[in-house]
């Protein structure tokens, strides 16, 4: 079989997340960077055939490798409008010139189309309605803003 007759995988639209964060927390410098966190307050989900809700009580663990790079790791929970709850791992990594992104870490805001913005989140769920994102993958973009992180994901069919 050629492997130019595999089929590329398609994007299919998941959901939108608005996800509400507090100040960050400064842990410091660790031998691979620059530690933070940023618990997460709330926030909204609107999916395709469904609506939730982000709880408060999660976090962003970030690791600002450079000036110009950081890596995310995000974790929190997400309660559909039916009652279920999604457990969310949204690892991710933020690029761009490294005064935007000394600007971004100030909260301030920066013209999105500067910043490389992707994630790659995981999700689990007891929710019969929503058990096949269990075995699926799914890719996204974000943009911060001063007091939120706005995501896009999708699945990759």
């Amino acid at each position: 079989m050629d492997p130019d007759s595999i089929p590329a995988p398609q994007l299919r639209p998941f959901a939108g997340f608005t996800v509400q964060v507090a100040e960050p927390q400064v842990v410091g410098a660790v031998p691979h960077g620059i530690r933070r966190v940023i618990p997460i307050l709330g926030g909204s989900v609107q999916g395709e055939g469904w609506s939730g809700r982000v709880l408060p009580g999660g976090a962003d663990f970030q690791l600002i490798v450079h000036e110009g790079y950081a890596e995310l790791d995000a974790r929190y929970v997400v309660e559909t409008d039916g009652g279920d709850l999604v457990f969310v791992q949204n690892q991710a990594v933020r690029s761009g010139p490294p005064e935007l992104m000394r600007r971004i870490a100030r909260g301030e805001p920066v013209d999105p189309g500067q910043i490389y913005f992707r994630c790659q989140p995981r999700f689990e769920t007891a929710s019969k309605a929503l058990g096949w994102i269990n075995e699926r993958l799914f890719v996204g973009s974000g943009v911060r803003r001063p007091d939120c992180v706005l995501m896009r994901f999708f699945a990759l069919d």
